[in-house]
């Protein structure tokens, strides 16, 4: 569990730092909309809330888990717009965060202490505690940059977005089939670059096509949460190319990306 328990250290963190910035949002603020359409900021929370408690699901009952899963099967494009809603209704901000903290502990505890080789299922391959804690992390910061855009504050990048950042290379190939076009057959090397010049790196070293550019950058890509055109983040072939356009770090379909910045396009 020694990796594992890293992962579900730096997801920890990865909360404390979003709980922090909203533990203080007067209730105008927590109805403030967000980058993402027809989300406040109270809509980031409440999905994240909902989805540690799915995810509690997965770990300790993989029967009403599925369950779950026939929902998202039904309504791929609204299940999870239907679930963070249901969630706003249910709680003042007051109790919502209450609510999320409780639930993300919950969880906390209930994966410490699986066994080791456990997979637990999810809405695609099974996961390990590792690939779920990771997968929580990825959402809790993607779901904390919209509500600090909403907020207006820039957040500091930290070393905990090598974990997006593994998600997104590992969801390269998802990317393609989710929009049915067959991924490209090659590795690619990806080197990406953080806050304190620490170079991250996947894939073989002699790959024909690469992707580079800054770690926080790539993780906004992969996450949709900026547009290519107002990141740094470069590619050296054509598949690569083709992937930057698509990239996607989570389940399910095809996410609408954001619009690129008016005059700010790299």
């Amino acid at each position: 569990m020694s990796d594992a328990s890293a992962v579900l250290d730096d997801l920890r963190s990865e909360s404390e730092e979003l709980d922090l910035l909203v533990a203080g949002l007067s209730a105008a603020q927590w109805a403030g909309a967000t980058p993402a359409a027809g989300w406040t900021v109270a809509h980031q929370v409440a999905h994240l809330s909902w989805t540690d408690e799915v995810a509690m699901l997965s770990v300790t009952d993989p029967e009403r888990f599925g369950d779950e899963v026939a929902k998202a099967v039904r309504d791929p494009e609204g299940f999870v717009d239907e679930a963070a809603g249901e969630v706003v209704a249910a709680y003042a901000p007051d109790a919502l965060l209450t609510h999320w903290r409780a639930g993300r502990e919950r969880l906390q505890e209930a994966l410490r202490a699986a066994p080791a080789g456990t997979r637990f299922p999810w809405y695609g391959p099974p996961m390990s505690v590792a690939s779920m804690a990771t997968g929580r992390l990825m959402e809790t910061w993607a779901h904390g940059q919209d509500v600090a855009d909403a907020l207006g504050v820039t957040r500091t990048p930290t070393a905990r977005l090598r974990h997006v950042a593994r998600i997104g290379v590992r969801a390269r190939d998802y990317a393609f089939l989710v929009r049915g076009i067959e991924a490209p057959g090659e590795e690619f090397r990806v080197e990406l670059e953080g806050q304190d010049g620490e170079l991250t790196a996947y894939g073989p070293e002699g790959a024909a096509q690469r992707v580079t550019g800054p770690l926080h950058d790539f993780c906004l890509l992969v996450t949709q949460r900026a547009h290519r055109d107002d990141l740094a983040v470069r590619a050296e072939g054509a598949d690569a190319e083709a992937w930057l356009d698509i990239a996607q770090a989570f389940a399910g379909p095809a996410g609408p990306g954001r619009d690129p910045r008016q005059g700010t396009g790299k």
